[in-house]
């Protein structure tokens, strides 16, 4: 029977290896709530003792030629459900936060690590791959774990959370070179180059703006006829007869307005508890002779963490041109939450509009 077992998982290694990953997304998207709950980091903490653990294990027991078909499925059975919950965790925080389209990296990467699981099969490459996973799991946990902690985003939190990622993976990497020092030196330069390239997109992607910022996220956003603030609760007005695509799809909706009026954006956005920064709203309009987007209004106002669906405000903007218009919101530093994109018609009639409480 033992032996059968022993076939069974030998066969059918890569398979259970891509199945622990899927159980991975599978927990995380039941079980996490707010990034900022002690559960959440404890979980996150859990997947790094993991990993931490079993990589360095299982390379030192075939190191040795101790390691048994049945050990080595199950260690690396457990150190892809690891990863694979970090990655679902990133899909769900990092999908949360910004436009979906500034996820992306994660995203392809999660597809690189798929096919990775499926191709990088033998001992070496393994090695050098799961590491430089670990290593990519570290930073991008870092990123929006170290703000929780202190209570602030920007550039100087950023590079914080790339110098404990890079200080916990050289604890690792000492590991590593303990428990094998030969077979380990064999694959160190690989791991430091793959570590390192991490590093180098890592810090492309913060400054080019494609990351995030993490942990802001936009739970509800959009733009009104008007907005305002009552006890307890936030008022808006908002134009009827839009069409199905705009209510059902998301599409840009078109606004009809008289010459001079003025239009209202909401925002709330989630920050941990500790957190106070501010949110910018940027109205833009689309010259299309310069072709180019014009900053006509910039409101910025403070928000502190805590509250479940998010910190609410909102910002007003005369509006003086037809045509496409967008608000950015932004972070104090430039960094894109969300974008909301509308059409403006000005006409001599006044729409029919309807009144609702926002959330």
């Amino acid at each position: 029977m033992l032996q059968k077992v022993l076939a069974l998982t030998q066969k059918y290694e890569r398979h259970f290896s891509a199945l622990a990953m899927v159980l991975g997304f599978i927990s995380d998207t039941i079980f996490f709530g707010r990034v900022d709950l002690w559960e959440t980091q404890l979980v996150f903490a859990l997947y790094t003792a993991v990993c931490f653990i079993t990589i360095p294990l299982l390379h030192w027991l075939e190191a040795r030629g101790k390691s048994s078909a049945f050990w080595s499925v199950v260690l690396s059975v457990v150190t892809q459900f690891a990863l694979g919950g970090f990655w679902s965790g990133f899909v769900i925080f990092y999908g949360r936060s910004a436009n979906f389209g500034a996820s992306w990296p994660f995203l392809l990467f999660l597809a690189l690590v798929l096919l990775g699981t499926e191709y990088f099969r033998h001992y070496h490459s393994r090695l050098v791959f799961t590491s430089v996973l670990f290593f990519f799991a570290l930073y991008s946990y870092a990123i929006f774990a170290v703000p929780v902690y202190t209570g602030s985003i920007g550039v100087m939190t950023f590079l914080l959370s790339g110098v404990l990622a890079v200080a916990v993976f050289a604890g690792f990497v000492m590991l590593l070179r303990t428990v094998a020092r030969e077979r380990f030196l064999d694959d160190v330069w690989r791991i430091r180059a793959g570590a390192l390239l991490v590093l180098v997109l890592m810090n492309v992607f913060y400054f080019t703006n494609i990351l995030p910022p993490l942990p802001l996220s936009a739970e509800v956003s959009g733009v009104y006829h008007s907005v305002t603030r009552t006890p307890g609760a936030y008022v808006a007005q908002s134009e009827t007869g839009q069409s199905w695509k705009v209510r059902y799809l998301g599409f840009p909706p078109t606004l009809h307005i008289t010459s001079g009026e003025i239009l209202s954006a909401y925002s709330s956005v989630f920050a941990p508890t500790t957190l106070a920064t501010s949110i910018v709203h940027r109205w833009q309009w689309h010259d299309p002779v310069r072709d180019a987007w014009v900053t006509k209004a910039i409101i910025t106002y403070s928000i502190v963490g805590g509250r479940d669906g998010g910190y609410r405000g909102y910002s007003n903007a005369l509006i003086d041109k037809d045509g496409e218009w967008r608000v950015n919101i932004e972070t104090i530093d430039g960094r894109l939450l969300t974008r909301l994109p509308f059409t403006v018609e000005i006409g001599t009639t006044t729409p029919e509009v309807k009144t609702f409480i926002l959330e």
